[in-house]
């Protein structure tokens, strides 16, 4: 784990990445911004211990395995250290040295002094610790995401004696983990640091002896008999009498030519976790909603310019947010822009070609990253083969929407679905992954509340 200096600070008045561990509250470090020092901050009595992450991960902007271990553990939460090797001579024949006269990335280097070279999601999982296995194979009910709605889900059914597991492929807090401040959650009149709410939300979970099961993809839900089954990509198959899906949503892609060459080498999708790479940086925002509006607020903290460009005339974020924005000196609006390509050079994003929807001028803009933050997809690929109905844009099918908006599902011919029920019997959604969901905090959450209600009346049948 990670070492700590005896020496007490006050934290740093700017707000960096808060990072997760279960008595901690980490902040992001990085090379280039050496006075971006992490915290870790004792919960008891609220002392902060300047602390380095104990990770160095050696590697290179166009290295594949590189940006997909940098996303693992970002993903997780992990602090570390990103090293460049081609633009640091000396970490690079560190690497070699370390591979025996090889250039091999990723190269992971931890605490301990011990190393990994190109490991697979599973070995990374597996060295940091991450719960990624349990011998049980049945619950009464298993939640799928863990997240607001689902952990909220869990607590509740755990309360009432219901034996829940919860299984999350990344960070426990979902969406909400990556929030810098959640300033419309009741019951925080100051706001609340989304990793903090996460924390506490997964240790009140824990508290009611939930079983969590982490670093784990999910690849099918099926069933058999009275039994609903859940299939991971490790090859383990979990079953239950009731399943909740909660696996939330992710930002969009828009779809761009070079997009997908520089993700991870310039473009980026959490403020939180990249910003602190850019600072004194021009950057770019895409985006027009909350989320854009709110993370380039964020941004500014890092950046020296934040160009925020919105496809429409307006914003459609809320207005506080938006007179925050507009008066804030180091942020440029462009609407009515959209993005016509990423371009860059030795595997890093540098411009955006843009052009105006009104006029067809066209122009490029010089940014060091961008931040895309232009709407969210749901989490269910892998219900793509199942019978669990989805609408035309992959959102879960519940409730009465099932037999009033298309065929009514074959196992309801006796009954009514009640609300949050899928078109297979016994397995819910809840959440952001849900059709006609808010995708807010505290409506997930409420949904999860509602959820375990059902579960519980259902189990009662089964």
């Amino acid at each position: 784990m990670m070492k700590m200096s005896s020496q007490l600070h006050h934290a740093p008045s700017a707000p960096l990445c808060h990072l997760s561990y279960s008595q901690v509250q980490i902040r992001a470090y990085n090379k280039v911004n050496k006075e971006c020092y992490p915290t870790l901050k004792n919960r008891l009595t609220g002392a902060t211990i300047v602390s380095q992450p104990s990770i160095t991960l050696y590697g290179a902007h166009w290295c594949p395995d590189c940006r997909r271990s940098k996303q693992f553990l970002g993903e997780h939460q992990i602090p570390y250290e990103w090293v460049d090797i081609e633009q640091d001579a000396v970490a690079e024949q560190f690497v070699i040295e370390k591979n025996d006269g090889k250039r091999i990335i990723p190269t992971i280097v931890f605490g301990d002094g011990s190393h990994l070279t190109e490991p697979s999601n599973a070995e990374l999982a597996a060295k940091l610790g991450l719960k990624t296995s349990i011998e049980r194979r049945h619950f009464p009910f298993v939640v799928l995401g863990g997240g607001p709605a689902g952990l909220t889900a869990a607590l509740y059914t755990a309360r009432e004696g219901i034996d829940t597991l919860v299984i999350e492929r990344a960070a426990f807090g979902g969406q909400a983990a990556g929030a810098e401040k959640i300033d419309n959650l009741p019951g925080f009149p100051d706001g609340v640091a989304g990793i903090d709410f996460s924390n506490r939300l997964r240790q009140q979970a824990e508290r009611f002896g939930v079983a969590l099961l982490q670093a784990q993809d999910i690849v099918r839900v099926h069933g058999h008999d009275n039994y609903r089954c859940v299939d991971t990509a490790g090859g383990d198959e979990f079953s239950a009498q009731a399943i909740l899906i909660a696996t939330g949503s992710r930002y969009k892609r828009l779809g761009a030519p070079g997009e997908e060459k520089y993700v991870g080498a310039g473009i980026h999708f959490c403020a939180t976790c990249d910003g602190p790479f850019y600072k004194g940086k021009e950057i770019a925002v895409v985006g027009g909603g909350n989320s854009a509006a709110e993370e380039s607020l964020l941004l500014t903290k890092f950046a020296g310019k934040v160009t925020i460009l919105v496809r429409g005339d307006s914003f459609k974020a809320s207005q506080v947010i938006q007179d925050n924005v507009l008066r804030d000196p180091k942020i440029e609006v462009r609407f009515n822009t959209e993005v016509q390509e990423f371009l860059g050079a030795k595997a890093k994003l540098n411009r955006l070609r843009l052009v105006n929807n009104q006029t067809g001028a066209s122009d490029e803009l010089p940014v060091e990253g961008a931040f895309l933050f232009v709407g969210q997809d749901p989490n269910t690929g892998f219900l793509r083969q199942s019978p669990i109905r989805l609408d035309r844009w992959g959102f879960i099918v519940t409730g009465h929407d099932l037999v009033h908006d298309g065929d009514r599902p074959p196992d309801y011919e006796r009954r009514e679905p009640v609300a949050l029920e899928t078109s297979m019997p016994g397995v819910f959604a809840a959440g952001d992954v849900r059709a006609g969901s808010t995708k807010q905090v505290a409506s997930a959450a409420g949904e999860g509340a509602t959820a375990a209600l059902l579960v519980r009346e259902y189990l009662k049948r089964v």
